[in-house]
């Protein structure tokens, strides 16, 4: 019988960047005591996901899962701060 080894691509630069993502909306989620359906929709409503964990993924992928999820959840803060002052 042939051996046939089995490739398995490299993930891409965004496939690694949007399971960076939803990690940090999971453990924010988890660190609240949320769901991730909700802590989606307010990092969402302000943009975070965007504007600050894709837009610094190269910084806090490096950084240990406790210092990021309580980097987002800092920012986050005060996204929403600065949304409600907006308006």
């Amino acid at each position: 019988m042939e051996n046939k080894e089995h490739y398995m691509p490299y993930p891409s630069d965004i496939e690694l960047k949007m399971a960076f993502a939803a990690s940090c909306i999971d453990s924010a989620a988890r660190s609240t005591g949320s769901t991730p359906e909700k802590m989606f929709q307010r990092m969402a409503k302000v943009n975070l996901i965007d504007d600050y964990i894709l837009r610094h993924y190269g910084v806090l992928h490096t950084e240990s899962r406790q210092n990021v999820t309580e980097d987002v959840l800092q920012a986050l803060e005060d996204y929403e701060k600065e949304a409600a002052s907006r308006n």
